[in-house]
């Protein structure tokens, strides 16, 4: 395929963004509920193995998925877009999961959640590499501040030294964006729950062998506590979050959606506290203003401008 073939592309037209409210609450929506998801993790590995716990969450949202793409007859998506399909599955479905997952073995879910306020940076990047929009100078300078303010915070409250746990979470800000970035471009082409649906669909072969080897090899003490958070990641944060998040990211653009994510580490702050009873350091009002003036200023600068309809070469080319 020429680069002329590809202009005419639907997929190549729909990375340009659309101006919307809904956009903006949807991705919204879409924070609040992945801001829930480190705190649900750790009350999952109250019950379950971290190879086990991924693995059952990736089953139980593939159950789900597969139910509503069944009962709405959902056509197969096309073999272009199966390629794009199999990197949000390997970043959002698998990679993500697994490695934060391990990470909360010894990490608290404050710490972890300072560490992936990262992801909103990598995200913008990943997209303006992926998909050739020029985002207004501003939009990266707040951006970049951002990242500072979370770095910063990340290193004051770690101690100054990076752990085992660290590098986890770093492993698992790169496979985010990547799927992040690849599912925001599928949703302009298809809806934002087919996007994660058939991508959890594409991991249940490797999860359901996964959960075979993990599930005799790591005890299971059912409570409370550990149903809960598997099934709030399951259908909360893995399908329904996910489906509003690529939905906005769709209307308003992947930087401009991802700066949103700013807020998450704060809501999961928050959520660590009032649920995990994890202390938060008197940094974190400060951090938060300031993070806040970030998102307001990136908003501010406005969405990416397009590039060239054609598709940019790289390893995420579908």
């Amino acid at each position: 395929m020429t680069a002329q073939d590809s202009a005419t592309r639907p997929d190549a037209i729909a990375v340009a963004p659309r101006q919307g409210g809904s956009g903006m609450l949807l991705a919204g929506l879409g924070v609040v509920a992945f801001s829930l998801t480190f705190p649900s993790t750790v009350w999952g590995l109250e019950s379950f193995g971290p190879w086990s716990f991924v693995t059952l969450r990736s089953l139980l949202a593939a159950l789900i998925a597969g139910s509503v793409l069944l009962a709405g007859r959902v056509p197969v998506p096309e073999r272009r877009h199966w390629s794009g399909l199999a990197v949000v599955a390997g970043g959002v479905v698998v990679g993500f999961p697994l490695l934060t997952t391990l990470a909360l073995r010894t990490s608290t879910s404050s710490h972890a959640a300072v560490v992936v306020g990262l992801l909103p940076l990598t995200t913008a990047v990943f997209s303006s590499l992926r998909t050739g929009s020029r985002p207004p100078r501003a939009f990266w300078l707040a951006a970049l501040a951002g990242a500072t303010v979370v770095i910063v915070f990340t290193v004051q409250q770690s101690g100054g030294v990076l752990s085992a746990a660290d590098l986890y979470l770093f492993g698992a800000l790169l496979v985010c964006a990547a799927g992040y970035t690849e599912g925001g471009r599928l949703a302009g082409v298809m809806p934002g729950w087919q996007v994660i649906g058939w991508a959890l669909i594409l991991a249940l072969p490797p999860m359901v062998a996964a959960a075979a080897v993990a599930l005799p090899f790591e005890p299971v003490r059912l409570s409370a506590h550990g149903v809960i958070g598997l099934v709030w990641v399951a259908a909360g944060s893995t399908f329904v979050g996910l489906y509003v998040w690529y939905r906005g990211m769709a209307e308003i653009g992947v930087p401009r959606a991802s700066q949103l994510q700013l807020a998450q580490p704060l809501l999961t702050l928050v959520w660590s506290f009032l649920l995990l009873g994890e202390k938060v350091s008197a940094a974190a009002p400060v951090a938060a203003v300031a993070v806040l003036v970030c998102i307001a200023v990136t908003q501010r600068a406005g969405g990416a401008r397009p590039g060239p309809a054609r598709p940019v070469p790289g390893r995420f080319r579908p």
